[in-house]
């Protein structure tokens, strides 16, 4: 079966760190992607699972589940002083 060449444009950082990892594995480059398009064929559908990322959680440190919310939001706050007045 004769070769053909596929051309990409990709961040020079991010090729640096797949070849890398690659190597790691004793794979090149030509190697890793053959085989994700071997798998593409085979499976029909992209070989990994694709979604939207997930938003990181914040911690508040050491106030998490210490702040809690008024049930009536709207309600006037009778303990609270204006430091202007």
């Amino acid at each position: 079966m004769s070769g053909t060449n596929i051309n990409i444009r990709t961040n020079s950082e991010l090729k640096a760190n797949a070849q890398a990892v690659f190597a790691d594995l004793g794979l090149d480059m030509s190697t890793a992607i053959n085989m994700f398009l071997h798998q593409v064929v085979h499976t029909q559908a992209i070989p990994f699972p694709i979604s939207k990322p997930t938003p990181k959680r914040v911690k508040l440190g050491g106030w998490e589940g210490k702040i809690t919310m008024s049930p009536d939001f709207n309600a006037p706050l009778d303990e609270f002083e204006d430091p202007l007045l």
